[in-house]
């Protein structure tokens, strides 16, 4: 029986943690990391891991993201050794039932990944959780959120290009991303940054867009191949359709 609660609580421990990295990523999100960014860095401080990037230095630039960074090493040390104390309960009190324990953590443990991992299940709480952060901080107007009026579903996010994608080997004014509702702020390139570019800079592999549009827009940029015609005609057209709603809203 003893086994049995440590067992349980220590999966309780792991989905506790799954959602406490997501509060974090999300909370990193509202500051103006890219989705990529902010979840990996919130799972580093969680975690403990302590990966001296630039990323993890763009972490910590503001006092929004640095409350959150603190929060997550604090609460990751004290799952981490209610995991631990769950952990050595489990396999101590079993009666020579390890192999049995191990084979429900493991189970239990995958149940939990494949439930987070879920969009059905993503979709359900990342607004809750949005909302919840946005009643009890103040992380967006902290920072640059509220200069750029930002909504729910804006965002300023960098997208790294690579060999291939759809963002490369272009001019600005050839990508003519505007008419997908997405704008291009500046572009890191090696050590420099170009800010405000021209319509004739063209981007390379490797470069670094600051883009500003509706966070699956920027997401669906990120992971679109060189070529793919048909999610640009997509994403027009799902941006004339936004201008249509906003033509409606201000002509009430």
């Amino acid at each position: 029986m003893v086994a049995t609660y440590s067992i349980l609580s220590l999966l309780i421990i792991f989905a506790l943690s799954l959602l406490i990295v997501r509060t974090g990523s999300i909370a990193l999100e509202m500051t103006g990391l890219s989705p990529d960014v902010a979840s990996f860095q919130a799972t580093s401080a969680f975690s403990g891991a302590g990966y001296t990037t630039e990323e993890a230095e763009q972490a910590i630039t503001t006092v929004g993201r640095r409350k959150t960074v603190k929060a997550l090493i604090r609460l990751g040390s004290i799952g981490l050794l209610g995991a631990i104390s769950s952990l050595i309960l489990s396999f101590t009190r079993t009666g020579g039932d390890d192999l049995l324990n191990l084979l429900y953590i493991l189970g239990g443990a995958g149940v939990i990944i494949l439930f987070a991992r879920s969009r059905w299940f993503n979709r359900l709480v990342t607004p809750l959780i949005e909302w919840a952060l946005n009643e009890t901080t103040e992380l967006e107007i902290s920072d640059y959120a509220q200069l750029l009026g930002l909504q729910r579903e804006y965002r300023v996010a960098e997208v790294e290009i690579s060999e291939g994608d759809w963002l490369a080997g272009g001019s600005i004014s050839e990508l003519d991303l505007p008419r997908e509702g997405v704008l291009i702020l500046g572009i890191r390139r090696d050590d420099s940054y170009i800010g405000a570019p021209q319509p004739d800079t063209e981007t390379k592999p490797d470069d670094t867009l600051v883009l500003y549009g509706k966070q699956d827009r920027l997401k669906e940029l990120s992971d679109r191949l060189s070529g793919d015609a048909e999610a640009r005609d997509d994403a027009v057209e799902d941006h004339e359709e936004t201008l249509e709603e906003q033509k409606q809203l201000i002509e009430q």
